[in-house]
């Protein structure tokens, strides 16, 4: 079945891992197989529901596990004309296997909250939770992914000089060869710019007009975005444009992107400062930006600093990656579970099902507070799903909510302009709407269905927990947060709008939704 040209060049790259790839194949197969069956029932493709709908496992908005899926090629289970989808099942099953192979693999934590979350983040070896491409990356051969992967020793950022009429936005060049003397000098009429080590050699090869390729690297770590960087040294994180598919994706930045994460992050700063949600809530700000709009497509070298957590946490505050917490360990318990124990040892509780269910609800309203408030305050709807979250505990109380990554977030202008705030949007921007239904689902499919959803199921199959009394509680916190205000209605519907991620790749492009039940309506549990 598999075929990709990383299967193929495994033997040569790492012959050692051999073995244990092909050991670990039938799993890696039979975890893509359960996703892709999962995402063909719950968005209604083709005729899954009804072959294979009564067999899973039915849970809060729509969500269907599956112990086992039929072991046929992916083409027997996709409609046809599927061949560009089936493909890049292949890639994410071998790309799975090697994970499954090396994991938890890379390099020995560094000290620090930073390299505390790049480690842990590396027990999310099955990626996206909803995506059966989790882990696809269709662009790179196997020598690729054993460099640059999550589970690799470790990545590089490479340097290109732009020339400066090419050139848009922040010398990044400049800011880190402040900390970092190894970052080369620009040219006469260039400005230095980052890129990931990986995309260095891709425009080595392409050599795009004008762009001259430098000397010098800097070691980083690969997070789970995979293209977003931790920098070796003083910690600072880099977004770096990777021409390769990951999920749905080919992640380059456009320079609409690098030219919003500036003033977004400013505009994320006034807000939370401003309004008590913000309290409980911090912002990885992304402080400084790049692109060369004049290079090649205009997307192959933008680059997007964001600081770090370093020197931003209270003492005993730990802070986890929410894709970890979510994960099971070999016994089928997600990590969360410490975390409970610990909160039912802070209330003088036992461990049990009832310390499970309020620790579930002191999480929604954490993660809830700050993103139910700036959606219906101010029209702001992060993209708040388990990759961008890092939530913070102090002995496993929920604390804090450190958010990151703005590119995804939606900005409603009507009601921005209503609370007196305004944002300057590069003219190709999707991120500001004026239509309140795309700001209602970005908050309602990222944070509800993509986060807390995962973080219920697994937390309440590890307790015996019924899902419907955990949502119950949950629809009480977004009572509180949100009743009375124009969206309460919208995210407390019977159905909801979920984002179809396997329509979207048989499309071709665009966002597409279906509506799923939703567990936060009191008629529908």
């Amino acid at each position: 079945m598999v075929t990709t040209t990383v299967g193929g060049g495994l033997h040569a790259a790492a012959p050692e891992l051999a073995d244990a790839v092909a050991a670990a194949l039938p799993r890696a197969a039979a975890t893509v197989r359960r996703r892709l069956l999962a995402a063909l029932v719950r968005e209604d493709v083709g005729d899954a529901r009804e072959r294979y709908g009564a067999r899973g496992r039915w849970s809060g908005f729509g969500h269907v596990t599956f112990d086992d899926a039929p072991d046929v090629p992916f083409a027997a289970l996709l409609p046809p004309g599927a061949a560009g989808l089936a493909a890049e099942l292949e890639d994410a099953v071998v790309n799975q296997a090697v994970a499954y192979a090396r994991a938890p693999g890379g390099p020995p934590p560094a000290a620090g909250p930073d390299a505390a979350v790049a480690a842990a983040e590396r027990s999310a070896t099955e990626g996206h939770n909803l995506h059966p491409c989790g882990r696809t990356r269709l662009g790179w051969s196997a020598a690729d992914v054993l460099a640059h992967d999550l589970e690799g020793p470790g990545t590089a950022v490479g340097f290109v000089a732009v020339p400066a009429a090419a050139h848009r936005g922040d010398d990044l060049g400049a800011l880190l060869r402040a900390t970092r003397p190894q970052v080369p000098a620009a040219p006469p009429g260039h400005v230095v710019q980052p890129v990931h080590a990986w995309q260095w050699e891709r425009l080595r090869r392409c050599r795009p007009d004008g762009v001259r390729l430098l000397d010098g690297r800097i070691g980083a770590t690969a997070t789970l975005a995979v293209r977003t960087l931790l920098l070796d040294g003083p910690p600072a994180y880099l977004k770096l444009s990777l021409d390769v598919l990951i999920t749905s994706t080919r992640r380059t930045i456009s320079p609409a992107s690098a030219a919003n994460g500036p003033g977004i992050s400013a505009l994320l700063e006034e807000v939370l400062g401003r309004d008590a949600a913000g309290a409980r809530a911090l912002l990885l700000r992304e402080p400084a930006a790049a692109a060369a709009p004049g290079v090649g497509d205009g997307r192959a070298a933008s680059a997007i600093l964001r600081e770090p957590l370093a020197g931003r946490l209270e003492p005993g505050e730990a802070v986890w990656p929410a894709t970890a917490l979510a994960v099971p360990d070999a016994a089928g318990r997600p990590a969360a579970a410490r975390l409970v124990a610990a909160y039912a040892r802070r209330g003088g509780a036992a461990d049990g099902p009832a310390a499970a269910a309020a620790w579930l609800a002191a999480y929604a309203e954490l993660l809830l507070a700050p993103v139910l408030r700036l959606a219906t305050a101010y029209g702001v709807g992060l993209e708040a799903h388990l990759q961008n979250c890092l939530p913070t505990f102090v002995d496993g109380v929920p604390h804090r909510m450190v958010f990151r990554d703005l590119a995804g977030l939606r900005l409603h202008r009507p009601r921005l302009a209503a609370a007196g705030l305004s944002v300057a949007l590069h003219p190709d921007s999707v991120v500001g709407t004026d239509d309140v239904a795309v700001l209602r689902a970005k908050v309602c499919y990222t944070a509800f269905q993509a986060h807390l959803a995962e973080l219920v199921r697994q937390v309440c199959g590890a307790y015996g927990l019924a899902e419907d009394g955990v949502w119950a509680r949950v629809r009480e916190v977004v009572d509180g947060l949100a009743g009375g205000t124009a969206d309460h209605g919208a995210w407390t519907a019977p159905t909801v709008p979920h984002k179809a991620l396997v329509r979207m790749r048989l499309a071709g492009g665009g966002d597409l939704y279906v509506p799923v039940s939703n567990p936060l309506c009191r008629s529908g549990r």
